[in-house]
């Protein structure tokens, strides 16, 4: 084992102790971003809990062990229906696997999706969905028995992607699980696109959770999939990018999975003992595992603390993954441009990191632009520099 040191080099930079000081959790979550003026808005996520007796519950069977709902969609159209207020609705899901998508409205009340299993495992809601999708062939995945219907909570976001007319639906719409509200949380269940290894190594987003929200809270999930399985974003009611303001999440205790950027986004989002799986399986090239899109004033991207990196056996020989990239969305036309351009920011710290990773150069070149990672390893630096990427480490131990 080596743990990795200050200042480090212009290919993988190092945090000192003082610099590192800046990102720790408290200073994510104090203020609400909007622009670059922001207000004090302190939130402490708690630990999810939920009441065994919630009215709303979801099985396999209806009428056994108190299931009200087969499907989850259904059990959340009826709850944000017959809510009066803006408490909290919980649905428990009993052991099984539920197939079809699940929206949540941006204007829900805060709502929370908890497994009632032993494990994250004995709870699943899977559904293949690609981005290269046609609107037609989307309409048949999702809403093939009339799953959303006109004047439905989430009829908009449906509607949004069935009545695209672009060729393809695009990462957008490719996604199991979404959720546009505030406050959403998910507990011990799993996500899974089941696209996985069904397509080639090219570009197939394939998204098992998106969540556009403010104050995101995701405690002992699974979340599996191949290129872009968790979208922790920010988004507006049209489902386009928004680069005004940003959103907060916290995931706890929880295993990701994937290939291609399959942690990706604007938020501001911590993560913390996260088990980060790296799959090799598919052939596809670029494999990296972060690719976060934080607008230039915004400090705080993503915080990987105390979690692992780990990759299958594709990785044990010459070929390595990246622990990521910055996401320099928008810039396709025009470049990256300085002060501009969205500068990814992200920290990795106090982790372990396999040899499936690329120790000397674990960063790439950006998505959408290929501007080259350009490390600032000047022990005079600034470090939200926009001449230069803002992906760090600190006090990470590299596994033999």
């Amino acid at each position: 084992m080596k743990k990795t040191t200050y200042p480090g080099t212009v290919y993988r930079p190092i945090l000192s102790a003082q610099e590192a000081e800046r990102f720790t959790l408290p200073h994510y979550f104090t203020l609400r971003g909007h622009n670059d003026q922001t207000e004090a808005d302190v939130w402490q996520p708690a630990p999810i809990t939920i009441d065994p007796a919630t009215p709303w519950v979801v099985g396999p069977h209806v009428g056994v062990d108190g299931a009200t709902h087969a499907h989850v969609q259904q059990a959340v159209n009826a709850a944000l229906r017959a809510q009066q207020d803006r408490a909290r609705i919980e649905i428990k899901l009993l052991p099984g696997t539920y197939t079809g998508t699940v929206y949540i409205p941006a204007d829900a009340p805060p709502l929370t999706l908890c497994g009632a299993g032993d494990q994250p495992d004995d709870v699943v809601i899977q559904l293949a969905l690609d981005s290269m999708f046609s609107p037609a062939t989307y309409r048949e995945t999702v809403n093939s028995h009339g799953e959303y219907q006109p004047g439905d909570p989430a009829w908009y976001m449906y509607d949004l992607c069935a009545s695209k007319q672009n060729a393809t639906i695009d990462t957008i719409c490719a996604a199991v699980v979404w959720s546009q509200s505030d406050n959403f949380q998910m507990k011990n269940l799993t996500v899974v696109n089941t696209l996985l290894d069904s397509v080639d190594s090219r570009a197939h987003q394939a998204v098992a959770l998106r969540t556009d929200g403010d104050k995101v809270q995701l405690e002992k999930v699974r979340l599996i999939g191949r290129q872009d399985t968790f979208f922790v974003n920010t988004s507006n009611l049209q489902n386009e990018y928004v680069t005004d303001r940003y959103s907060r999440a916290y995931i706890t205790d929880s295993y990701i999975e994937g290939d291609v950027d399959y942690i990706f986004g604007r938020a501001t989002a911590v993560f913390e003992r996260v088990h980060f799986h790296t799959v090799s399986s598919r052939g596809a090239k670029d494999i990296h595992v972060f690719a976060p899109d934080s607008m230039p004033w915004a400090q705080y991207g993503f915080l990987a603390v105390a979690c692992r990196f780990t990759g299958d056996e594709g990785f044990s020989g010459g070929r390595k993954a990246k622990l990521g990239r910055a996401w320099d969305q928008g810039a396709r036309q025009t470049g990256y441009q300085p002060g501009k351009t969205a500068n990814g920011q992200l920290v990795i710290r106090n982790s372990t990191i396999d040899a499936s990773y690329d120790r000397e150069r674990p960063w790439g070149a950006a998505a959408t632009t290929a501007r080259a990672f350009a490390g600032n390893a000047d022990s005079a630096r600034n470090l939200d520099d926009v001449h230069f990427n803002r992906l760090w480490e600190y006090h990470n131990i590299d596994e033999a």
